[in-house]
């Protein structure tokens, strides 16, 4: 397991060079080429976190934060100014002890995302992972407007070698949950996840969709742990945010996962994400591979970001 965690971190490390290469040689070429601690040298900073997607309610505040600190502690030597960054950073991406309860009870996971943000692959993986933590999984294909939607989650879910409930193309969506939780409930399944539509061009159709999906569990699953996380594209930058904004209207989110980590020079998002909406990136992908989706851990995120040791804390 230790192994497998090595693996991840240097693959988070190669996944966010683009964002380092836009925001930390930025960053790192002001802390040395700046003699004082001035206006100049706040501005350049914060134009740098701006430009990798950190977002600018996010950026304010963290160079708010880094003012004050400088204040307090004194300090003179622009150089050290980036470990405070840093330390300012991981705090605003802090998730809290309970950001997976879900993975101890009985629990329906549902999952919305857009089309082509990795919704499907990403619902696979994390089926992969809580099986090899020995949990039953059942998964439910409630996304039942596009066809390839059910026959991908269906391919996903013979490869992580769990059961999957299914009607055809063009099926109820809550009849879909309504079965699959009755085959929760006889399977004596630990986690049931939920494959929902995404459709954000149509959200009042989405809204209404997902009141009645959530009615269906609260009737027919009360004592279920609820969770709903929504899939991020991070390629997508400050798009990726909008997303969750409108996400957040029509559901209440308790997470996200954020993928396509290794093709984008926009990894600054996860900051912004969490920094702003008060969601915690539960998740990050950064490849194809079926362990490529693994659990958020602001210290590994932030040590891969700025390339500094990876201290190997938190889990």
């Amino acid at each position: 397991m230790e192994e497998k965690k090595k693996g991840f971190f240097a693959r988070l490390v190669s996944g966010l060079n683009k964002t380092r290469e836009n925001i930390v040689s930025s960053m790192d070429s002001i802390f040395s080429g700046f003699s004082a601690i001035d206006d100049d040298f706040y501005e350049e900073l914060e134009e740098t976190l701006i430009m990798g997607d950190m977002g600018i309610q996010t950026t304010m505040a963290v160079i708010e934060e880094l003012k004050k600190t400088v204040k307090e502690q004194h300090i003179k030597d622009p150089a050290q100014c980036r470990q405070v960054l840093i330390d300012s950073i991981q705090k605003k991406m802090d998730l809290g002890e309970n950001a997976y309860e879900f993975e101890n009870r009985k629990s329906v996971v549902l999952v919305i995302g857009v089309n082509g943000v990795g919704k499907t692959t990403s619902i696979g993986k994390l089926a992969d992972q809580l099986k090899d933590d020995g949990k039953r999984v059942l998964l439910a294909a409630a996304d039942t407007f596009r066809a390839a939607a059910i026959d991908q989650l269906a391919e996903w879910a013979n490869r992580a070698g769990v059961e999957i409930i299914a009607q055809k193309e063009g099926s109820d969506p809550a009849a879909v949950i309504f079965d699959a939780i009755s085959a929760a409930k006889s399977r004596n399944a630990d986690v049931l996840i939920c494959d929902t539509a995404g459709r954000l061009h149509n959200k009042k159709n989405l809204m209404e969709e997902l009141k009645k999906i959530n009615r269906i569990i609260d009737k027919e699953y009360p004592d279920a742990y609820r969770e709903t996380l929504v899939v991020l594209d991070g390629t997508t930058g400050q798009n990726a945010l909008v997303q969750a904004r409108q996400f957040m209207e029509a559901a209440e989110i308790t997470g996200i996962i954020l993928t396509k980590l290794d093709g984008t020079a926009k990894g600054g998002i996860a900051v912004a994400i969490q920094s702003e909406l008060g969601i915690p990136v539960k998740y990050v992908g950064v490849g194809e591979k079926i362990d490529d989706l693994q659990k958020f851990n602001s210290h590994d995120f932030v040590n891969a970001l700025f390339q500094t040791e990876n201290k190997g804390k938190g889990e």
